[in-house]
C-alpha cells in the first residue's frame, strides 16, 4: 500500500507493513513510536530504522533524524495507529456484522453463544479469551481484547474466508488503551458491571468509563445496545449510548423479560416474554447467571435478523464452553466443575450454584488469587468461601513474583470457621480435592478455565489446564 493512502500529503512510497515493536520491524515498515507504561516508543527509533522501517510515525520532536526515511509527526500516535491498521487492512469490520461483549462477567459466554447460533446461517467469527476461531482457524488467545494492528489482521482474514459477522469480546483495558477504536459495532452488548481490574484502572469510576466507551462511541449510531435492566449501571449506560438501546432481564420489566426460571445441575427452563408475547426455553447451559448471558444474546441475535423460534431452537444444546461452568464427567459419583471466575461476583455466583446442587453433601472449592493482581480482592475470596464452602484447598493462581503462601494467607483473612489447607502445586490441590469427594460431593475449580499457562515469576509457563487435570484425577482415582 502506498504512504500516501495512510497519510495526507506523504509520498507514494510503498509499505510493506505496519508495526509497534522496535524488535519485529520489516524491510518497508511503517514504525510507531507508541507511548507505554514501561517504554516509551520513541526511545527504539534507532532500532527500527535498522531493522528495516521506512517511515517512523511520533508525537514528540525528535533531536536526530536519518535522510533516508520519512518522519510524521501526529498530535496522538495511537490514533494515527488505530487509523492507519483500519484502512491498511481493507476496513474489515465494514464488511461484517460485528457483535461487541463487554461487562465485568459473561463476555466469554454471550461471545460463544452468538457465534454457535449464528454460525450455521450465517458464518461467524469469535476473537477472545478463549481463542481466535473462525472457519478452519483455531488459534490460542492473546489478549481478551488483542492489540489495534493484531485485530485488524485477524478481522480482514475473516473477511479473506468467507465470515459475515464476528464476535469480540471488549474488554476495559482494550477500550482504555484504544485498541478498539477501528471498529464500527452493529451491536454493543453490556454484562454486568462489578469489582474488577481496579490495579488498573485504579477506581470504579475509571473503569465504568472504559466500559462505557462501547456504547458512547463504538456502537454506530444506527446499531443497537443491547443493556441489562437490573444492572445498576443501565440508566447511565441508556443515557450515553449512541445507539438505541433495547433491555434485557428478570427482576425489571424489559424488552426481553425472563420469568418462571427452573434450574437444575444440568439445564435451565424459563419463560421469555418480548413483544408481549411468550417464549418458553430449554437449554443445556446452568446457573442463573447463564440465563442472563443467554438472554443478552438472544437479543443481540434476534434484533439482527434472525427468528426468534429459531434461536430458541438452537439453545436446548448449546457446545460446551471450555473453562466456563465447565462440568467435567468421566463416570463418578460427584460434581467436579471447572469455571474461570476470578473476580468476588463471579465467584460468589459459582459458589452459590455449587451449595445449590450439593444441598446436603460437601461443597470444595479449589481456587488461589493471581499475582500481582487486585490485592484487597484476596480477603474478600476467603469471606465468600467461608459464606458457602465445607473445604477449601487454596493453591497457586498466576503468582507471578509473589508467593503463593503468602497470596493464601491474605485468603485466609476472610476464613473464620471452615476448614481450608494449602497446597501451593495446583494439579495436587485438584487431585486431593477429587481423592477426598464423596458421593454427592461438588468440587469447584476456580480462577484458570481452559487456560493451558500460569504466570510465575520467569514468566509464562505450560500448565495442563484445569479441566484436563481434573480429567486425570478422576480417572486415577476411577482405576
Amino acid at each position: 500500500m502506498r504512504l500516501s493512502k495512510l497519510f495526507k500529503n506523504a509520498p507514494t512510497v510503498n509499505i510493506t507493513g505496519l508495526c509497534f515493536d522496535s524488535r519485529k520491524v520489516k524491510k518497508g515498515n511503517i514504525y510507531f513510536c507508541l507511548p507505554g507504561m514501561t517504554f516509551d516508543g520513541h526511545d527504539f527509533i534507532d532500532q527500527a530504522i535498522d531493522k528495516g522501517a521506512i517511515c517512523i510515525v511520533h508525537s514528540k520532536p525528535l533531536e536526530k533524524t536519518d535522510a533516508h526515511v520519512i518522519y510524521i509527526q501526529v498530535e496522538n500516535v495511537t490514533d494515527a495507529l488505530n487509523t492507519c491498521a483500519r484502512i491498511f487492512y481493507g476496513r474489515p469490520s465494514d464488511k461484517m456484522l460485528m457483535y461487541g461483549v463487554t461487562g465485568t462477567n459473561g463476555k466469554s459466554t454471550i461471545t460463544n453463544i452468538i457465534q454457535a447460533i449464528l454460525n450455521p446461517v450465517k458464518p461467524c467469527g469469535y476473537i477472545g479469551t478463549i481463542a481466535i476461531r473462525y472457519g478452519n482457524v483455531n488459534l490460542a488467545p492473546d489478549l481478551t481484547t488483542p492489540d489495534a494492528l493484531f485485530l485488524q489482521s485477524k478481522l480482514a482474514d475473516m473477511v479473506r474466508t468467507g465470515m459475515k459477522a464476528c464476535a469480540l469480546e471488549v474488554s476495559s483495558h482494550g477500550l482504555a488503551q484504544h485498541r478498539v477504536d477501528g471498529i464500527n459495532f452493529d451491536v454493543a452488548i453490556f454484562t454486568n458491571f462489578t469489582y474488577d481490574h481496579l490495579d488498573f484502572h485504579g477506581t470504579f469510576e475509571n473503569y465504568f468509563a472504559a466500559k462505557a466507551l462501547l456504547f458512547k462511541e463504538r456502537v454506530k449510531k444506527d446499531g443497537v445496545s443491547i443493556l441489562n435492566i437490573d444492572d445498576e449501571k443501565y440508566e447511565d449506560l441508556k443515557n450515553i449510548s449512541k445507539a438505541r438501546v433495547v433491555s434485557y432481564g428478570m427482576k425489571n420489566q424489559a424488552d426481553y423479560f425472563v420469568k418462571d426460571v427452573k434450574l437444575s445441575s444440568h439445564e435451565s427452563r424459563f419463560t421469555l416474554v418480548h413483544d408481549s408475547k411468550e417464549y418458553k426455553v430449554v437449554t443445556n447451559l446452568v446457573a442463573l447467571y447463564n440465563v442472563y448471558n443467554l438472554v443478552a444474546a438472544i437479543a443481540a441475535l434476534h434484533e439482527t435478523g434472525m427468528a426468534l423460534e429459531t434461536i430458541i431452537d438452537a439453545c436446548d444444546n448449546l457446545p460446551q464452553i471450555e473453562g466456563r461452568m465447565e462440568q467435567i464427567d468421566c463416570g463418578q459419583d460427584f460434581h467436579v466443575i471447572v469455571d474461570f471466575a476470578h473476580t468476588p461476583d463471579g465467584m460468589e455466583k459459582m459458589m452459590k450454584f455449587g451449595r445449590e446442587i450439593a444441598l446436603d453433601n460437601n461443597l470444595i472449592a479449589v481456587f488461589g488469587s493471581a499475582g500481582k493482581r487486585d490485592v484487597a480482592k484476596r480477603k474478600v475470596f476467603g469471606e465468600i468461601a467461608e459464606k458457602y464452602c465445607d473445604y477449601i484447598i487454596l493453591t497457586e493462581d498466576d503468582p507471578r513474583n509473589e508467593s503463593s503462601a503468602d497470596i493464601a494467607k491474605q485468603i485466609k483473612e476472610g476464613i473464620t470457621t471452615k476448614t481450608n489447607i494449602f497446597i501451593p502445586d495446583r494439579y495436587e490441590a485438584i487431585r486431593q480435592a477429587i481423592q477426598y469427594a464423596k458421593k454427592g460431593d461438588v468440587i469447584l475449580l476456580l480462577g484458570k478455565g481452559d487456560e493451558v499457562f500460569m504466570y510465575h515469576e520467569e514468566g509464562r509457563v505450560p500448565w495442563v489446564g484445569d479441566n484436563n487435570a481434573a480429567r486425570e484425577c478422576i480417572e486415577e482415582r476411577l482405576s
